[in-house]
């Protein structure tokens, strides 16, 4: 269920203070999560980084499991209003697959202790209940836009028809899902380079026949 959000931009019943300290919070997880891993980001950790008690987190989360959701849910809305105006500014498709590919390895770039934690907890985060932590149906729910993208322009003849749109939008999120793992190991790695060259490669399996890539000369 989401909260209600008043006028001063905050949810209903909630005060600035509060709001506040909840995104201390949750900043606190991520660094802890993408610092020391899952396994050993426990509640006293988080308090002890976020200057406050287990006690505190305990308050406006009620539990670890709620925090971790929170932290989860708060990626993939900030990931949406990332991407979400870039994509609209591409009239193309291939302009619009570019951004995609680049723009989400950006946002990972700007956002690396966030992502790894995500990570982190999609391998290992379990609930008291042994449920995963990590809602895979965000996942599930972006290669789905994603086929949905290609295969527009499949419609469109921008993209060549030979290929199955669900098989290349999970080649597309594979590669960039695989990311974050070499940035909690790298955090130096080139992802403006690495982004150039996915999107290069991508552009290349999806164009049409006897299009030239971008930036070729054209033959007189």
């Amino acid at each position: 269920m989401r909260s209600e959000i008043g006028k001063s931009g905050q949810p209903k019943g909630r005060t600035f203070i509060e709001t506040a300290r909840r995104a201390q919070i949750v900043a606190a997880a991520i660094d802890t999560i993408a610092e020391l891993g899952y396994g050993q980001a426990s509640l006293a950790r988080i308090a002890e980084r976020a200057g406050t008690s287990k006690g505190v987190i305990c308050y406006h989360f009620g539990s670890k499991d709620d925090l971790i959701k929170e932290l989860v849910a708060e990626l993939s809305a900030r990931g949406r209003a990332y991407l979400s105006p870039r994509l609209e500014a591409e009239p193309t498709g291939a302009g619009m697959l570019r951004t995609y590919i680049e723009s989400n390895l950006a946002f990972m770039r700007e956002n690396r202790n966030h992502v790894v934690a995500a990570v982190e907890i999609a391998l290992s985060g379990r609930g008291a209940d042994g449920s995963p932590l990590y809602d895979f149906s965000i996942r599930d729910a972006g290669v789905t836009a994603l086929r949905q993208l290609l295969a527009h322009f499949q419609g469109t003849g921008e993209f060549r028809p030979g290929f199955d749109p669900q098989v290349m939008a999970m080649a597309i999120r594979a590669a960039l899902d695989a990311v974050p793992l070499l940035l909690a190991s790298d955090p130096g790695l080139d992802v403006g380079h690495y982004g150039r060259e996915l999107a290069d490669l991508f552009h290349l399996a999806t164009r049409p026949e006897g299009k030239p890539a971008e930036g070729a000369p054209l033959m007189k």
